[in-house]
């Protein structure tokens, strides 16, 4: 198996973490705020990557310098902005509407790529980030209703996580992965329990009664070690491999996984379209993954046939 198709093998099993997780998500800042929840997620993930560092990769740390923390905590700040900019937009907008906006990551990554990456994608990707675009419309927008400022905070969260997309592809074959994560995943942390302490009810969120909870503990035991530990140290190691672009379009399946936790768990109903955008998303996938050359081998067949 070569290494691309191992990078897109790898960063696919990662959005399905995020997919499967996102129902356990949902339910765990019913009691516990969003950016506690978030602060200490991270900051669990932190430690066990960190614990991981010592024991396995010791020798990374000789090259720890303020070089590498200041590109770690920059990776790390824009993660940190994509999480908080679509907490604050879910409070002025619809669920729908932010899982639409968010996914226009998938448009703006390419966009960005050739700016900061000298990258034009190919015309395969172009016809991917579109259909999956088209997907991520009929999946997540149940209602259409005029902009508000909730929109405009998860535009900010897809820029930022589509940034996150491109900086990590830039500096992820240049640094060791492992130390590069923890700081990273680090940074987020902090920020995330500074945001805690200073916008929210830090009290009630640190008491014993809630951190206790089931639902809480389930979700902050299951989120920091797959959905971040493990999933962003996938990231950081195989996005050397393969493209933002390709890496926008695999991300783009995520709420796809979470359609189909939400039907057969949380028994959420998945409509028509959700399950054509569901489609075509995959669709906007596999295209992107198949070269040019085979493409327009499909169309000559079948023009023959016909």
């Amino acid at each position: 198996m070569n290494k691309s198709l191992m990078a897109d093998l790898s960063l696919l099993f990662v959005t399905l973490i995020w997919g499967i997780t996102f129902v356990l998500v949902q339910n765990a800042i019913n009691f516990l705020e969003p950016f506690a929840f978030n602060g200490i997620r991270f900051f669990i993930a932190a430690l066990l990557l960190l614990a991981s560092l010592l024991i396995f990769e010791k020798r990374q740390l000789k090259q720890l310098n303020l070089k590498i923390i200041g590109i770690g905590v920059f990776i790390g700040f824009w993660l940190f902005l994509g999480y908080v900019t679509q907490t604050i937009g879910l409070l002025y907008t619809t669920t729908s509407k932010a899982g639409f906006i968010t996914g226009l990551s998938v448009v703006l990554v390419p966009l960005f790529s050739m700016f900061v990456l000298k990258q034009v994608p190919g015309k395969n990707a172009v016809i991917g980030v579109l259909t999956a675009t088209a997907g991520l419309f009929l999946l997540t927008m149940t209602d259409i209703s005029s902009l508000s400022i909730g929109d405009g905070f998860v535009f900010i969260c897809a820029v930022s996580f589509a940034m996150h997309i491109i900086i990590t592809g830039k500096f992820s074959n240049q640094y060791p992965t492992l130390l590069l994560t923890v700081i990273q995943i680090s940074t987020v942390a902090i920020l995330s329990l500074g945001s805690s302490f200073l916008f929210e009810d830090w009290r009630k969120s640190f008491n014993p009664h809630t951190l206790l909870h089931t639902d809480v503990i389930i979700a902050l035991v299951i989120t920091s070690i797959f959905a971040t530990a493990i999933a962003f140290y996938i990231q950081t190691n195989f996005q050397k491999y393969t493209s933002a672009t390709r890496v926008a379009l695999i991300f783009a399946m995520e709420p796809v996984f979470a359609a189909i936790t939400g039907y057969f768990w949380a028994h959420e109903r998945l409509s028509i379209s959700a399950f054509f955008g569901c489609l075509l998303i995959f669709m906007g996938m596999i295209l992107a993954e198949l070269p040019v050359k085979k493409i327009l081998l499909f169309r000559k067949t079948n023009s023959l046939k016909s």
